[in-house]
């Protein structure tokens, strides 16, 4: 079977420990047999009723992961200061009179950052055809919190309402307390945009919802949604790697691994207009699921059944992904 042309290259980053293990298994049983790629290699250092996927876009800037902490030692007043670089007046806010020790944070983020995000999540939900639900607190962090709100209604009445509209798709802002409800009573099918806090945690407990971290993939995209990096969302799975290293066997799941390729692949397709590319994939992909839903799964997803239900190795449920591929790629 001749193999199928990718235009050019794709840019592979593998991960640590046994990410890295599962990584080049997973392109030397699955993707080198059937693609004639140029891979430019790098290394840096996935709820019984979801039957849709569940789209957490993160906002992966500023807020706590870029705060600046105090940790005071007694009685004294914390205050909050901007001074403006063009030498105008400082905005000076008196944030507590502490009567004793305790801690303090400040944190930020930008104007156009936010709009930057809010249209990075209204391409990516174009692209899938979703609606999109942008989730803050901004009844308590009325400023900050109302800032994300106003920026994407702002971007989203500019630039994006007439798209939406013309595909019967809707955008809403909620307060994440009433999200984090309703996404545990939807049956998935949207894009929940979210602060980088909320993000972290909410990616998590959806992934766990699913069945497995092993099931998560990201998606990283640029504003424009022109530049895009997928990968797998789990870490480096250290206690199964250091199993590997004493040459035992793993049932690590490989899903989101495997999906890190195949959303770097169908983007490339779609940027090349080479729709073979897409197929091979979406193939791909359609195995992975089927696989499972057969009864072949890693142990991560078999215990969700009963701690008696049978699972593959890692290796095992990769070779049984290849069979059944090469079987429908005939």
């Amino acid at each position: 079977m001749p193999k199928i042309t990718v235009k050019n290259p794709v840019v592979e980053m593998d991960g640590d420990e046994m990410t890295r293990i599962i990584w080049q298994k997973i392109r030397e049983k699955l993707i080198l047999p059937y693609l004639d790629i140029d891979l430019k290699y790098y290394v840096p250092r996935l709820v019984g009723h979801w039957d849709k996927p569940v789209v957490v876009a993160r906002h992966g800037f500023g807020d706590q992961y870029k705060a600046s902490e105090i940790l005071f030692p007694g009685p004294g007043t914390v205050k909050l200061t901007y001074t403006p670089a063009d030498g105008g007046a400082p905005i000076e806010k008196e944030v507590f009179k502490a009567p004793g020790g305790g801690v303090t944070l400040a944190m930020y983020n930008l104007d156009d950052s936010i709009r930057g995000f809010a249209r990075a999540c209204f391409n990516y939900a174009l692209g899938r055809d979703y609606p999109v639900y942008l989730s803050t607190k901004n009844t308590i962090l009325k400023v900050y919190d109302g800032r994300f709100k106003n920026l994407f209604q702002e971007v989203f009445d500019a630039e994006f309402q007439a798209k939406f509209d013309a595909k019967k798709l809707t955008y809403e802002h909620r307060l994440i307390d009433d999200m984090v409800a309703a996404n545990l009573k939807w049956a998935g099918g949207y894009l929940w945009a979210c602060k980088n806090y909320d993000g972290d945690v909410q990616s998590d407990t959806v992934a766990q919802g699913y069945g497995s971290l092993g099931l998560m993939t990201s998606v990283l995209m640029s504003p424009d949604g022109k530049t895009v990096e997928a990968e797998a969302a789990h870490g480096t799975v250290t206690r199964h790697y250091r199993l590997h290293q004493q040459g035992k066997p793993t049932s690590t799941n490989p899903i989101a691994s495997i999906y890190a390729w195949t959303r770097g692949l169908i983007y490339r397709g779609k940027m090349d207009s080479t729709p073979d590319v897409v197929q091979f994939a979406e193939t791909l992909e359609k195995v992975c699921v089927d696989l499972v839903e057969s009864g072949k799964m890693t142990k991560d997803l078999a215990i969700l059944i009963s701690d008696s239900t049978p699972f593959l190795t890692t290796d095992e449920y990769l070779d049984a992904v290849g069979a059944e591929l090469k079987r429908r790629m005939g």
